[in-house]
């Protein structure tokens, strides 16, 4: 669905973007992880067309985002970190006005409007002006108004920028919602812990660079060389404790309670078999689950050792 090669973005002698290079398949939510500057915002806008890229290429669904600006912008919905809303309008108006920008008959117009709004609880919102919105409402207006015309990719920069925990949790329900209508999303947020519960890979950009990208698991067992297991078992805690530090694959185990954190070294099948030996051991084990991991943790590690 996105494919980037070797993209680069100069401004006079600073490098914002340095030869980045990413590809998401269809139904992919890629979070990208990043300080300020780091240039999430410039990639961002070079693949919604409204930046030129010095050099490399950007493709959309197979189309060439520099020579086909036109085509891609009916592919993409884009929602950028600031943004404006025309605060005389209502709400129905303003998504109206935007499905008339992408050709939408009036009828379309409003059969989108009416699905968005119910999709990000503005439904009962419709006739008021937009002004009279919380910030967190404005927010979630400017999605619906990036999906008006249904597009397949979604570039969302800072989508819970500024909201309070709960217009966040309601966002982060939207964006599942998303995800289960196959909506292939790029992401980046400053909210590590958030896009570590809502992502299939991340990837952390510093000075320009990609410097790692992947499945988050995949990305700590690279930098750490171990998996974090929670396991919460019914009873025989210390028995399960001592089972598993006699396991060669287990470097580390905490936790309270039935609870226990379990550092582990192995792979998947590693995995399975140490369930299967704590099973077999008359172990009732309620839960076990790769932790997703600390990807603060994973940021500073990389982030450190950039040059």
């Amino acid at each position: 669905m996105l494919k980037i090669k070797n993209l680069v973005k100069n401004y006079g002698t600073f490098r914002a973007v340095d030869n980045l290079n990413l590809e998401l398949k269809k139904g992919d939510i890629y979070g990208f992880v990043g300080p300020n500057g780091a240039g999430k915002t410039t990639t961002m806008r070079i693949i919604a067309t409204l930046l030129e890229a010095t050099s490399g290429t950007v493709m959309v669904d197979g189309i060439n985002v520099a020579e086909h600006p036109v085509r891609v912008r009916g592919k993409i919905g884009y929602m950028p970190d600031f943004f404006g809303v025309y605060d005389n309008l209502k709400v129905d108006e303003y998504m109206d006005f935007y499905g008339s920008c992408y050709g939408l008959s009036r009828a379309e117009r409003s059969k989108r409007t009416d699905e968005l709004l119910e999709l990000v609880d503005l439904r009962d919102k419709k006739g008021n002006y937009v002004d009279t919105l919380s910030r967190g409402m404005k927010q979630r207006l400017c999605l619906a108004r990036s999906l008006i015309h249904n597009p397949e990719l979604l570039i969302l920069d800072e989508p819970a920028s500024g909201m309070d925990p709960r217009a966040r949790i309601e966002m982060k329900g939207i964006l599942k919602t998303l995800k289960e209508m196959d909506k292939t999303i790029l992401i980046s947020s400053h909210i590590l812990h958030e896009l570590a519960e809502l992502c299939t890979s991340i990837g952390i950009i510093e000075r320009g660079k990609l410097v790692y990208s992947g499945e988050l698991q995949d990305i700590m067992r690279r930098i750490t060389g171990k998996t974090i297991l929670e396991i919460t078992v019914l009873d025989n805690t210390d028995k399960a404790v001592n089972l598993l530090r006699e396991q060669p694959l287990v470097k580390h185990i905490s936790g309270e309670d039935n609870t226990l954190e379990v550092s582990f070294s192995g792979n998947d099948q590693d995995m399975a078999n140490l369930l299967k030996l704590l099973i077999n051991q008359g172990i009732p084990v309620l839960t076990f689950a790769r932790e997703a991991g600390s990807l603060e943790e994973v940021f500073m590690e990389v982030t450190n050792n950039v040059d």
